[in-house]
C-alpha cells in the first residue's frame, strides 16, 4: 500500500515497491505460468526459471545494460526489492547466457502476442488523419546488423550478418500485430508471405511489396492494399477517374489500369487503380497501386503518407532499447532478446497512453532508466512527473538538548 503524506494533490505518492516492480506488475502472472506449463521452459532450469529470465530481460531494456554482467549486477543492487519482481535471487551471469542459448524464444513471442491482446488496447489512438474505419496495418522491414564471424547463422552478404524483422504495424496502436523475424539475406516480400489477413482490413507498403502473386492472395482474401509501383510497371490505362476541382490539389492522376506484361498480367489478372500525388515535403511523386475504386485519391495518398509511422517505430525500438547489439550470440539469444524488447515498447507505449501528462517517448525511456529503483507510485508519477516534493517540516524528533542556549 502505498504511504499517503501531507498535500497529497501537490507531490507524488511514495510507494513501498519500485518503478520497475510495478511496471513488470503489468504483466499477469497467471497467463505467463500457462505459456511455461504448455511449452515446458522451466523443466531443468535449476533456479533460473522463467519468469527471472523474463524480468532479466527486461531489466536489460528498460535499464539499457549492455552484457549479461550489467543485467546481474543491476538486479543485484536491487537487494530486498527482488521479491517485489517475483525472484529470490538476482541471476548470475553464466545462468543468463546459458538459458539465452536454451530457453525456448517462442515463450517470449506468445507472452508479446497475449500481453498484445490487453495491453495492446490501452495504447490505441483516436484517428485524426484518416477518414476510414477499417483497420490499416503498416507492412515493412528492418535489417539489424551483425557481424559474420560472431553470428555465423544470420546470413546477410559475403562479409556481413544481419536479421531482419518484417513487422506488420498495427496503425492505431503503432504496435506491430505479426513481427516476423528472419535472416538478412530473406527478402521483405518472401519474409511477408505468412502474415495474418483480416478481411475489409488495409495493408500499407513499399515498393519492395509489389509481388503480384502476393497481392492476388491479399485481394482474393478480401484484403485492400496500397503499394508504391516501381517505375517500370508495365500497364495500359482503361479509364480516367475524374480529379478534385477544389480540395486534394496534390492528387495528380488517378486511373484504372491494367498490367501488360504477360507473367505479370497471369499473376494478377484484374484491373487495379493507379494514383499519383505530388509529396511537398520530399518534393516528389509518389505512384501508388491499389486494387480499392470507392475511397478518394486524396484518401489513397494519406494511406500511403501514413506509411512514415513504421519508420518511426523502427526508429524508436533501435534507439530507445537494446538491440544493436546483443548480449548472446546464439540464434536464440538474439529472438530472446528481440521479442523482450518488443515486449517492453509493449509495457511503454501501455504507460505513455494511460499518463495525463504528454509524454515523448525517448524521454519516458530516459525517466524510467533514471529512476527505475526508485519507490514512488507509478500512475501518479506518469501523471505529474515534475511536480515538486514538500518540503520536510520544521520539526525535531529528538528534541534539544541545550533548550536555553543562543
Amino acid at each position: 500500500m502505498c504511504i499517503l503524506g501531507l498535500h497529497q494533490k501537490q507531490r507524488p505518492l511514495m510507494c513501498n515497491i519500485t518503478l520497475f516492480s510495478q511496471i513488470i506488475k503489468k504483466i499477469d502472472r497467471s497467463t505467463f505460468k500457462k505459456l511455461v506449463q504448455d511449452k515446458q521452459t522451466d523443466k531443468g532450469c535449476k533456479g533460473f526459471d522463467s519468469w527471472t529470465h523474463l524480468v532479466s530481460m527486461l531489466f536489460c531494456h528498460f535499464a539499457k545494460s549492455t552484457s549479461v554482467r550489467d543485467i546481474s549486477n543491476g538486479l543485484r543492487s536491487a537487494t530486498g526489492n527482488l521479491n517485489h519482481l517475483g525472484i529470490s535471487k538476482a541471476p548470475s551471469k553464466s545462468s543468463i547466457s546459458y538459458q539465452n542459448k536454451r530457453r525456448d524464444a517462442d515463450l517470449f513471442k506468445d507472452l508479446y502476442y497475449s500481453l498484445l491482446g490487453s495491453l495492446g488496447q490501452q495504447a490505441s489512438l483516436r484517428r485524426v488523419k484518416l477518414k476510414i474505419k477499417v483497420p490499416v496495418y503498416l507492412l515493412d522491414a528492418t535489417v539489424i546488423s551483425l557481424c559474420l564471424s560472431v553470428f555465423d547463422w544470420a546470413t546477410f552478404r559475403t562479409k556481413k550478418g544481419a536479421v531482419k524483422m518484417h513487422t506488420l504495424l498495427d496503425y492505431d496502436g503503432k504496435l506491430p500485430a505479426y513481427v516476423n523475424i528472419t535472416e538478412g539475406s530473406v527478402a521483405d516480400n518472401k519474409g511477408a508471405y505468412n502474415i495474418p489477413l483480416e478481411k475489409g482490413s488495409v495493408i500499407v507498403a513499399d515498393r519492395y511489396y509489389n509481388d503480384f502473386p502476393m497481392l492476388n492472395i491479399w485481394d482474393s482474401k478480401g484484403v485492400f492494399f496500397v503499394i508504391r509501383h516501381k517505375d517500370n510497371l508495365a500497364y495500359t490505362v482503361i479509364s480516367e477517374r475524374e480529379l478534385p476541382e477544389k480540395m486534394a490539389q496534390h492528387v495528380l492522376i488517378d486511373q484504372e489500369i491494367e498490367l501488360t506484361n504477360p507473367q505479370s498480367k497471369t499473376k494478377y489478372p484484374k484491373k487495379l487503380r493507379r494514383v499519383a500525388v505530388w509529396d511537398e515535403k520530399n518534393q516528389q511523386t509518389i505512384e501508388i497501386i491499389t486494387n480499392n475504386f470507392t475511397w478518394a485519391a486524396q484518401t489513397i495518398g494519406d494511406l500511403y503518407k501514413s506509411r512514415w509511422e513504421i519508420e518511426v517505430f523502427f526508429r524508436d525500438i533501435k534507439q530507445l532499447l537494446h538491440i544493436k547489439t546483443f548480449i548472446g550470440t546464439s540464434k536464440n539469444a538474439v529472438m530472446i532478446q528481440i521479442w523482450t524488447a518488443l515486449i517492453t515498447i509493449l509495457l511503454l507505449k501501455a504507460m505513455k497512453a494511460s499518463a495525463k501528462y504528454g509524454w515523448h517517448l525517448s524521454n519516458l525511456v530516459a525517466f524510467i532508466r533514471l529512476n527505475i529503483f526508485v519507490k514512488i507510485e507509478l500512475q501518479n508519477w506518469l501523471d505529474r512527473p515534475f511536480e515538486d516534493h514538500d518540503k520536510p517540516p520544521k520539526y525535531n524528533p529528538q528534541g534539544v538538548l541545550f533548550p536555553d542556549y543562543k
